[in-house]
């Protein structure tokens, strides 16, 4: 047998992580033998109808997760007069921001920097990806097995309360795939993330598999079962004195809908884009390090687009997978040829998009990792996982640009100054949607377990 030569990217434990097993919104096609599968989705949306409100008002919330953890040091925290062991390679740049600097490398993002602001002192106490995962998408400590939720991600909260208030959309999307700490945990199957599993960025039409009838079934056989379905729920509506049938009939509208092709598909359409949009998000091509341990990400910048156009449709909450930042050697040739070049163009693009679509204020962009990087170079010319100090890029959602929360020493490795935690930037996120933080929800034991175990809106960052 022929021995692959597929590069392993990343450390063991970032290999181990991405083995697991990811439970998809549908596992076969859209449609089961039974019925729709979509409805499941869908339950939590009863009372939608009632909100009245249109989607281009919803607040809504993009992740852009930097999996693998980005190096602090060498983006937006630098620290040009450490020695040179702990600084690096790369060289400060002022931004549009007087006093505020960052790496050389992005300079897209510097000259909209009054667009955004930067936490300089995230900090907490695992080293671990998926355990980092699950606290920063969480806000609590990993379980036994780190790559299962025990406690629901934020995304799941988000399905789970907000009742989305434009019912032929999914409330919480992933893009494109579920990673650790993503999960419903014990609010079950209503609040897990529509995930797209295809990447945007390949080459040819962009068509989510979700949308597809199942082989050898087409729209118009599927538009007479959904005529059927309707004449056998208008005669159990006869006898329903609860209310819940008529509730599961609008279930089962809701989920032709998307199936079918309305709202849901125009807004998973990204080949409506046109094409000078697109290239300003840009394509690139998948990046891999030099050596096995030195990262590689995916060409993602048409990721960060799709993102735009779910909240633009109504969204609530996009996670987009922008891996793998897991530098451990050859740090610098990563950043400088791979990683940041890509980030900063797609980054900037998407922020200054949102701004000029008017969706900045209702939007709220926060990238992050899972953890940092170790301020010392190792003698691989890495950086490892450091989860003693690391930086999100924060914007929108009504959060003033041009600042700087919180400080790190000078070698950037500890908070100095006004310390946060990755619950404080999920209670950030969460004041934005106007989820309920004190609300508790019974776990598989039946105990009360509230959104947020602790954490506090990150004021600094609001007017």
């Amino acid at each position: 047998m022929k021995k692959s030569s597929r590069v392993q990217i990343g450390c063991e434990d970032f290999r181990r992580s991405l083995a697991v097993s990811r439970r998809g919104f549908v596992k076969a096609g859209v449609l089961g033998m039974a019925g729709l599968a979509l409805p499941e989705l869908l339950r939590r949306e009863a009372i939608a109808a009632a909100s009245g409100k249109s989607p281009s008002r919803q607040k809504s919330v993009i992740i852009l997760w930097m999996r693998g953890g980005p190096s602090q040091i060498d983006t937006w925290d630098m620290k040009p007069n450490a020695p040179s062991e702990y600084r690096g390679e790369f060289k400060p740049i002022s931004t549009k921001v007087p006093g505020i600097q960052i790496c050389e490398h992005l300079p897209m993002s510097a000259k909209i920097m009054d667009k955004w602001s930067i936490i300089r002192s995230l900090h907490h106490t695992d080293a671990g990806h998926s355990a980092g995962d699950q606290i920063c998408f969480t806000g609590y400590p990993p379980g036994q097995n780190v790559d299962q939720n025990y406690y629901p991600s934020i995304g799941s909260i988000v399905a789970k309360q907000l009742q989305h208030e434009n019912p032929k959309l999914p409330a919480y999307v992933m893009i494109p795939k579920m990673v650790p700490g993503t999960g419903p945990a014990y609010l079950g199957q209503q609040a897990i993330p529509f995930e797209t599993f295809v990447d945007p960025a390949q080459p040819g039409p962009f068509s989510l598999p979700n949308f597809e009838p199942p082989t050898g079934v087409s729209l118009d056989r599927l538009d007479d079962r959904q005529k059927l379905l309707s004449g056998f729920d208008k005669l159990r509506r006869d006898v329903d004195q609860s209310g819940q049938l008529e509730s599961m009939d609008r279930f089962q509208s809701q989920a032709w809908d998307i199936v079918s092709g309305k709202a849901a598909r125009a807004a998973f359409d990204l080949d409506a884009e046109p094409q000078a949009v697109r290239e300003r998000y840009g394509f690139g091509t998948p990046f891999s390090s030099r050596t096995a341990t030195g990262g590689g990400a995916p060409a993602w910048s048409q990721r960060v687009l799709l993102a735009r156009r779910l909240v633009e449709a109504g969204v609530r909450l996009v996670t987009v997978d922008l891996r793998w930042w897991d530098t451990h050697s050859d740090n610098f040739y990563s950043l400088k040829e791979g990683f940041l070049p890509r980030f900063d163009r797609a980054y900037s693009a998407l922020i200054e998009d949102l701004h000029q679509r008017g969706l900045l204020e209702t939007t709220m962009v926060v990238a992050w990792g899972e953890f940092g990087r170790s301020p010392r170079i190792s003698n691989d010319g890495g950086r490892d996982h450091w989860p003693g100090v690391f930086s999100a890029a924060v914007a929108g959602g009504g959060i003033q640009g041009g600042r700087v929360v919180g400080e790190s020493d000078d070698k950037g490795g500890l908070p100095k100054d006004n310390a946060k935690s990755p619950q404080d930037v999920l209670a950030t996120m969460y004041r934005h949607l106007n989820v309920d933080t004190s609300v508790s929800y019974l776990d598989r034991q039946g105990r009360p377990i509230p959104v947020l175990p602790h954490g506090e809106p990150v004021q600094e960052l609001f007017g």
